[in-house]
Protein backbone atom coordinates (compact mmCIF):
# COMPACT_ATOMS: atom_id res chain seq x y z
CA UNK A 1 0.00 0.00 0.00
CA UNK A 2 1.12 3.65 -1.30
CA UNK A 3 1.52 5.43 2.55
CA UNK A 4 1.64 8.53 0.83
CA UNK A 5 -1.71 7.80 -1.55
CA UNK A 6 -3.18 6.55 1.90
CA UNK A 7 -2.86 9.84 3.63
CA UNK A 8 -4.01 11.97 0.60
CA UNK A 9 -7.50 10.14 0.76
CA UNK A 10 -7.67 9.95 4.18
CA UNK A 11 -6.83 13.90 5.03
CA UNK A 12 -6.89 15.67 1.58
CA UNK A 13 -9.70 17.60 0.65
CA UNK A 14 -11.41 17.04 -2.36
CA UNK A 15 -13.40 13.92 -3.75
CA UNK A 16 -13.12 11.35 -5.97
CA UNK A 17 -14.24 11.52 -9.54
CA UNK A 18 -15.74 8.41 -10.63
CA UNK A 19 -15.26 7.60 -14.22
CA UNK A 20 -15.58 4.04 -14.12
CA UNK A 21 -19.07 3.39 -16.44
CA UNK A 22 -18.18 -0.17 -17.74
CA UNK A 23 -20.19 -2.62 -20.72
CA UNK A 24 -23.74 -1.98 -19.66
CA UNK A 25 -23.53 1.80 -18.95
CA UNK A 26 -21.05 2.46 -21.35
CA UNK A 27 -23.61 3.68 -24.25
CA UNK A 28 -25.45 5.45 -21.55
CA UNK A 29 -22.13 7.51 -20.77
CA UNK A 30 -21.44 7.93 -24.14
CA UNK A 31 -24.92 9.39 -25.27
CA UNK A 32 -24.83 11.60 -22.58
CA UNK A 33 -21.38 13.10 -23.91
CA UNK A 34 -23.03 13.16 -27.22
CA UNK A 35 -22.21 10.25 -29.14
CA UNK A 36 -24.64 7.94 -30.62
CA UNK A 37 -24.67 4.07 -30.55
CA UNK A 38 -24.59 4.77 -34.97
CA UNK A 39 -21.07 6.40 -33.85
CA UNK A 40 -19.62 2.44 -33.29
CA UNK A 41 -20.18 -0.58 -34.89
CA UNK A 42 -17.57 -2.68 -32.20
CA UNK A 43 -17.49 -3.16 -28.56
CA UNK A 44 -13.76 -2.17 -29.31
CA UNK A 45 -14.98 1.01 -30.75
CA UNK A 46 -17.11 1.90 -28.08
CA UNK A 47 -14.57 1.81 -25.58
CA UNK A 48 -11.95 3.40 -27.68
CA UNK A 49 -14.63 6.30 -27.47
CA UNK A 50 -14.96 6.53 -23.76
CA UNK A 51 -11.78 6.23 -23.59
CA UNK A 52 -10.67 9.16 -25.76
CA UNK A 53 -13.71 10.72 -23.29
CA UNK A 54 -12.03 10.09 -19.99
CA UNK A 55 -8.81 11.02 -21.24
CA UNK A 56 -10.09 14.69 -22.30
CA UNK A 57 -11.48 14.53 -18.87
CA UNK A 58 -8.36 13.77 -17.40
CA UNK A 59 -6.17 16.13 -19.23
CA UNK A 60 -8.40 18.90 -18.83
CA UNK A 61 -6.56 21.57 -16.54
CA UNK A 62 -9.59 21.65 -14.91
CA UNK A 63 -9.42 17.61 -13.41
CA UNK A 64 -6.62 18.93 -10.89
CA UNK A 65 -4.93 17.58 -7.84
CA UNK A 66 -5.97 20.38 -5.42
CA UNK A 67 -9.63 19.57 -6.10
CA UNK A 68 -9.97 15.91 -6.99
CA UNK A 69 -8.40 12.93 -4.62
CA UNK A 70 -9.01 10.03 -6.52
CA UNK A 71 -10.12 8.57 -9.26
CA UNK A 72 -11.76 5.44 -9.87
CA UNK A 73 -11.66 3.45 -13.17
CA UNK A 74 -13.32 0.81 -15.18
CA UNK A 75 -10.81 -2.76 -16.00
CA UNK A 76 -10.45 -1.21 -19.67
CA UNK A 77 -9.49 2.07 -19.10
CA UNK A 78 -6.98 0.59 -16.75
CA UNK A 79 -5.07 -1.34 -19.16
CA UNK A 80 -5.41 1.72 -21.69
CA UNK A 81 -2.74 4.38 -22.05
CA UNK A 82 -2.45 8.19 -22.13
CA UNK A 83 0.46 9.74 -23.67
CA UNK A 84 2.56 6.87 -23.52
CA UNK A 85 1.57 5.73 -19.95
CA UNK A 86 -0.58 3.48 -18.09
CA UNK A 87 -4.03 5.71 -16.70
CA UNK A 88 -2.98 4.86 -13.54
CA UNK A 89 0.38 6.19 -13.62
CA UNK A 90 -0.50 9.30 -15.42
CA UNK A 91 -2.91 9.88 -12.80
CA UNK A 92 -0.59 9.55 -10.32
CA UNK A 93 2.86 10.71 -11.53
CA UNK A 94 1.33 13.76 -13.68
CA UNK A 95 -1.55 14.86 -11.58
CA UNK A 96 -1.20 13.54 -8.04
CA UNK A 97 -4.37 12.05 -8.08
CA UNK A 98 -4.70 8.73 -6.64
CA UNK A 99 -6.08 5.67 -9.16
CA UNK A 100 -8.80 3.16 -7.72
CA UNK A 101 -10.57 -0.15 -9.84
CA UNK A 102 -14.23 -0.78 -10.21
CA UNK A 103 -14.25 -4.46 -9.90
CA UNK A 104 -17.50 -5.85 -9.70
CA UNK A 105 -19.19 -7.45 -12.71
CA UNK A 106 -22.55 -6.10 -12.49
CA UNK A 107 -25.65 -6.75 -10.24
CA UNK A 108 -27.81 -10.02 -9.60
CA UNK A 109 -31.53 -9.73 -10.42
CA UNK A 110 -33.54 -8.65 -7.34
CA UNK A 111 -34.06 -11.10 -4.07
CA UNK A 112 -35.10 -9.90 -0.86
CA UNK A 113 -35.26 -6.28 -1.94
CA UNK A 114 -31.82 -6.10 -2.53
CA UNK A 115 -29.56 -6.83 -5.92
CA UNK A 116 -26.60 -8.38 -4.62
CA UNK A 117 -23.08 -8.56 -7.14
CA UNK A 118 -22.39 -10.88 -9.34
CA UNK A 119 -19.79 -13.23 -8.56
CA UNK A 120 -16.52 -12.04 -9.46
CA UNK A 121 -14.62 -14.36 -11.93
CA UNK A 122 -11.02 -14.42 -12.03
CA UNK A 123 -10.99 -11.57 -9.08
CA UNK A 124 -7.49 -12.82 -7.84
CA UNK A 125 -5.85 -12.37 -11.14
CA UNK A 126 -7.79 -9.08 -11.97
CA UNK A 127 -6.06 -7.90 -8.22
CA UNK A 128 -2.83 -8.70 -8.72
CA UNK A 129 -3.00 -6.75 -12.28
CA UNK A 130 -4.19 -3.91 -10.50
CA UNK A 131 -1.41 -4.04 -7.88
CA UNK A 132 0.75 -4.42 -10.61
CA UNK A 133 -0.68 -1.43 -12.56
CA UNK A 134 -0.03 0.68 -9.21
CA UNK A 135 -3.75 0.82 -8.30
CA UNK A 136 -4.45 2.01 -4.41
CA UNK A 137 -8.58 0.56 -4.28
CA UNK A 138 -11.07 -0.61 -5.48
CA UNK A 139 -15.04 -0.48 -5.74
CA UNK A 140 -17.87 -2.77 -5.88
CA UNK A 141 -21.16 -1.89 -6.14
CA UNK A 142 -24.53 -3.87 -4.50
CA UNK A 143 -27.94 -2.26 -4.42
CA UNK A 144 -30.80 -2.02 -1.48
CA UNK A 145 -34.09 -1.42 -2.76
CA UNK A 146 -36.31 -2.06 -0.18
CA UNK A 147 -35.77 -2.16 3.88
CA UNK A 148 -35.29 -5.51 3.70
CA UNK A 149 -33.50 -6.90 6.86
CA UNK A 150 -32.29 -10.26 5.18
CA UNK A 151 -31.55 -8.59 1.93
CA UNK A 152 -29.37 -5.63 3.59
CA UNK A 153 -27.56 -8.45 5.51
CA UNK A 154 -26.39 -10.45 2.81
CA UNK A 155 -25.62 -7.31 0.59
CA UNK A 156 -22.99 -6.46 3.33
CA UNK A 157 -21.97 -9.66 4.32
CA UNK A 158 -20.79 -10.00 0.51
CA UNK A 159 -19.79 -6.68 0.42
CA UNK A 160 -17.16 -7.31 3.28
CA UNK A 161 -16.50 -10.78 2.64
CA UNK A 162 -14.80 -9.76 -0.87
CA UNK A 163 -13.56 -6.43 0.50
CA UNK A 164 -11.24 -8.47 3.14
CA UNK A 165 -9.89 -10.47 0.27
CA UNK A 166 -9.05 -7.53 -1.78
CA UNK A 167 -7.32 -5.83 1.50
CA UNK A 168 -5.47 -9.01 2.01
CA UNK A 169 -3.36 -7.62 -1.39
CA UNK A 170 -3.06 -4.40 -0.05
CA UNK A 171 -5.30 -2.42 -1.76
CA UNK A 172 -7.85 -0.62 0.22
CA UNK A 173 -11.49 -1.46 -0.94
CA UNK A 174 -14.42 1.00 -1.52
CA UNK A 175 -17.32 -0.88 -0.23
CA UNK A 176 -20.94 0.34 -2.04
CA UNK A 177 -24.10 -0.82 -0.74
CA UNK A 178 -26.16 1.83 -2.94
CA UNK A 179 -29.51 2.39 -1.21
CA UNK A 180 -31.82 3.49 -4.11
CA UNK A 181 -32.66 6.76 -3.61
CA UNK A 182 -36.01 6.58 -5.02
CA UNK A 183 -36.97 3.77 -2.56
CA UNK A 184 -40.21 4.21 -0.65
CA UNK A 185 -38.46 3.28 2.74
CA UNK A 186 -35.22 4.87 1.86
CA UNK A 187 -34.42 5.68 6.20
CA UNK A 188 -35.55 3.09 7.21
CA UNK A 189 -32.88 0.77 4.58
CA UNK A 190 -30.46 3.26 5.72
CA UNK A 191 -30.68 2.73 9.65
CA UNK A 192 -30.46 -1.42 8.75
CA UNK A 193 -27.55 -0.68 6.64
CA UNK A 194 -25.67 1.31 8.97
CA UNK A 195 -26.17 -1.15 11.67
CA UNK A 196 -25.36 -4.30 9.31
CA UNK A 197 -22.04 -1.99 8.46
CA UNK A 198 -21.03 -1.42 11.66
CA UNK A 199 -21.17 -5.28 12.95
CA UNK A 200 -19.04 -5.49 9.94
CA UNK A 201 -16.76 -3.30 11.19
CA UNK A 202 -16.50 -4.72 14.53
CA UNK A 203 -15.25 -8.26 13.06
CA UNK A 204 -12.32 -6.54 10.81
CA UNK A 205 -8.49 -7.47 11.36
CA UNK A 206 -6.97 -4.76 13.16
CA UNK A 207 -4.96 -4.03 10.09
CA UNK A 208 -7.53 -3.71 7.73
CA UNK A 209 -8.90 -0.61 5.94
CA UNK A 210 -12.02 0.36 3.78
CA UNK A 211 -13.94 3.01 2.46
CA UNK A 212 -17.58 3.66 2.26
CA UNK A 213 -19.42 4.72 -0.61
CA UNK A 214 -22.85 5.55 0.37
CA UNK A 215 -26.22 7.12 -1.34
CA UNK A 216 -26.38 10.52 0.72
CA UNK A 217 -28.51 9.82 3.95
CA UNK A 218 -32.08 11.18 4.18
CA UNK A 219 -31.09 12.30 7.65
CA UNK A 220 -28.06 14.76 8.14
CA UNK A 221 -24.66 13.43 9.09
CA UNK A 222 -26.70 9.83 9.63
CA UNK A 223 -22.73 8.44 8.92
CA UNK A 224 -20.73 10.94 10.76
CA UNK A 225 -19.37 8.71 13.40
CA UNK A 226 -18.78 5.80 11.39
CA UNK A 227 -16.07 8.05 10.01
CA UNK A 228 -14.54 7.88 13.26
CA UNK A 229 -14.10 4.04 13.27
CA UNK A 230 -10.15 3.43 12.70
CA UNK A 231 -10.81 0.82 9.83
CA UNK A 232 -12.66 3.65 7.71
CA UNK A 233 -10.34 5.71 5.82
CA UNK A 234 -13.12 8.00 3.88
CA UNK A 235 -16.33 7.81 3.10
CA UNK A 236 -17.85 9.18 -0.23
CA UNK A 237 -21.26 9.65 -1.27
CA UNK A 238 -22.94 8.26 -4.71
CA UNK A 239 -24.76 11.01 -6.50
CA UNK A 240 -27.38 8.37 -7.31
CA UNK A 241 -29.17 9.86 -10.13
CA UNK A 242 -29.71 13.36 -8.42
CA UNK A 243 -28.91 16.62 -10.70
CA UNK A 244 -25.19 18.19 -9.81
CA UNK A 245 -27.20 21.06 -8.03
CA UNK A 246 -29.41 18.77 -5.88
CA UNK A 247 -26.50 16.10 -5.01
CA UNK A 248 -24.17 19.25 -4.15
CA UNK A 249 -26.86 20.86 -1.66
CA UNK A 250 -28.05 17.78 0.11
CA UNK A 251 -23.94 16.47 0.13
CA UNK A 252 -22.81 20.25 1.77
CA UNK A 253 -25.29 19.37 4.61
CA UNK A 254 -23.24 16.21 5.60
CA UNK A 255 -20.10 16.89 7.68
CA UNK A 256 -16.98 15.20 6.46
CA UNK A 257 -18.77 12.98 3.77
CA UNK A 258 -17.06 14.02 0.16
CA UNK A 259 -18.61 13.08 -2.77
CA UNK A 260 -17.46 10.40 -5.55
CA UNK A 261 -19.78 11.43 -8.37
CA UNK A 262 -19.94 9.96 -11.78
CA UNK A 263 -22.72 11.54 -13.97
CA UNK A 264 -23.44 14.39 -11.84
CA UNK A 265 -19.42 15.20 -12.49
CA UNK A 266 -20.02 14.57 -16.30
CA UNK A 267 -23.48 15.90 -16.79
CA UNK A 268 -22.60 19.25 -19.14
CA UNK A 269 -19.74 17.54 -20.74
CA UNK A 270 -20.05 17.27 -25.09
CA UNK A 271 -17.82 15.65 -27.61
CA UNK A 272 -18.48 18.66 -29.75
CA UNK A 273 -17.60 21.43 -27.41
CA UNK A 274 -13.83 23.41 -27.95
CA UNK A 275 -11.59 22.55 -25.62
CA UNK A 276 -12.44 26.13 -24.15
CA UNK A 277 -16.30 25.33 -23.90
CA UNK A 278 -14.92 21.48 -22.36
CA UNK A 279 -12.46 23.16 -20.05
CA UNK A 280 -14.88 25.44 -18.50
CA UNK A 281 -17.90 23.46 -17.82
CA UNK A 282 -16.04 20.73 -16.40
CA UNK A 283 -14.00 23.47 -14.60
CA UNK A 284 -17.70 24.71 -13.07
CA UNK A 285 -18.82 21.09 -12.24
CA UNK A 286 -15.43 20.64 -10.30
CA UNK A 287 -15.43 23.82 -8.50
CA UNK A 288 -19.50 23.40 -7.68
CA UNK A 289 -18.41 19.37 -6.04
CA UNK A 290 -15.41 20.21 -4.22
CA UNK A 291 -16.93 23.11 -2.36
CA UNK A 292 -20.18 20.66 -1.55
CA UNK A 293 -17.54 18.37 -0.32
CA UNK A 294 -15.71 20.81 2.34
Amino acid sequence: MNTKQLDRIHTGKGFIAALDQSGGSTPKALLQYGITESSYSTEEEMYALVHEMRTRIIKSPAFDSEHILGAILFENTMDRFIDGQLTADYLWEKKGIVPFLKVDKGLAELEDGVQLMKPISGLDDLLKRAVSRNIFGTKMRSVIKEANPAGIKKVVEQQFEIGNQIAQMGLVPIIEPEVDIYSADKAASEKLLKDEISTQLAALGKDVKIMLKLSIPTEDNFYRDLMDDPHVVRIVALSGGYSQAEANEKLSRNDGLIASFSRALSQDLAAGQSDEEFNATLSSSVQSIYKASL
